[in-house]
């Protein structure tokens, strides 16, 4: 009598689960996830993306039924479903299929549908902070300058590490700094001239890049990340640090952590967790405190 207790518990359970599907990331294959999800779970509820203001409509008709959202793709997939569950009681939980995975990394979630059922089945949470940028959510890393740049530019290709180098390569040599104004007068010392800006809910872009190795997603802060063009000679340790969790402030890299900031800055090159965006100065950045229930 008890497998047939807890197989009903497993399919009550599922019954309130939905798999949101990024049919572009994973170099479009998503078949496989697909399959096996329907091999393990009995007629999941599951909907293939055709867009965002789509997406949108699926989670709001199923909102009132539905406990825990599954978002399938990179980190622009996760927080175009995040966004619709900001400060409620519904669960965000991830497979990640994206090319750098940052935010999936950095909350533990992996490409194995084994482990990520058994925690759908646990129901356990937390709440997380998020931030947005002029009322853009952000859940991750998003910055302008020389990254908004690369991000631009590597949505032109076929994405993938190698691609991302490639345009990270040729996009540094020839990109002129940006200019920041702060309007606070506790920052204005950091005006000037930088190669990028970002801020950093948690540690890492992606492809374990730890841009800001001491973020938390938990502290009610972010890191801003003020780096200043630097030279060739300087560019292997930065990486050497980016990649071992060791970046520090020194004569080339700023951290200043902030609830709350606002500045201006001569570029509308952003990119918001790693997708492309046109954002106009002034910049208010404002972080949103336990904001975001997450599956662990």
């Amino acid at each position: 009598m008890l497998p047939d207790l807890e197989a009903f518990s497993i399919f009550a359970v599922m019954e309130k689960v939905a798999f949101i599907i990024n049919p572009f990331s994973a170099k479009k294959n998503y078949q496989p996830f697909l399959d096996e999800l329907e091999k393990k779970v009995e007629n999941p509820l599951y909907y293939i993306s055709e867009s965002i203001p789509a997406t949108d409509d699926f989670i709001r008709a199923n909102f009132d039924h539905i406990d825990i959202f599954v978002a399938i793709g990179g980190d622009g997939t996760i927080s175009t479903v995040a966004r619709n569950l900001i400060n409620t009681d519904k669960i965000l939980a991830i497979f990640p299929a994206g090319s750098g995975n940052g935010f999936s990394n950095e909350t533990k979630f992996s490409k194995n549908l084994d482990e990520l059922l058994e925690k759908i089945k646990t129901r356990a949470s937390r709440k997380i902070d998020t931030f947005t940028v002029n009322d853009r959510l952000s859940i991750n890393v998003s910055g302008t300058g020389f990254d908004g740049k690369v991000v631009k530019e590597f949505e032109k290709t076929n994405r993938g590490f190698k691609n991302y180098i490639k345009v990270s390569l040729k996009t540094f040599f020839n990109y002129r700094p940006i200019k920041v104004k702060f309007f606070d007068e506790a920052y204005q010392q950091y005006n000037g001239k930088y190669l990028m800006l970002n801020i950093a809910n948690t540690r890492q872009f992606g492809n374990n890049a730890y841009i800001a190795p001491k973020a938390s997603k938990s502290d009610g802060l972010v890191d801003m990340v003020l780096v200043k063009k630097f030279p060739l000679t300087y560019s292997a340790l930065f990486a050497f640090r980016m990649f071992t969790k060791r970046l520090k402030d020194d004569e080339y890299v700023t951290y200043l952590p902030v609830s709350e900031i606002s500045f201006k800055v001569t570029t509308k090159n952003w990119h918001l967790d790693g997708e492309f965006n046109k954002i106009k100065s002034p910049i208010h950045v404002k972080v949103l405190p336990a904001s975001l229930n997450i599956l662990i």
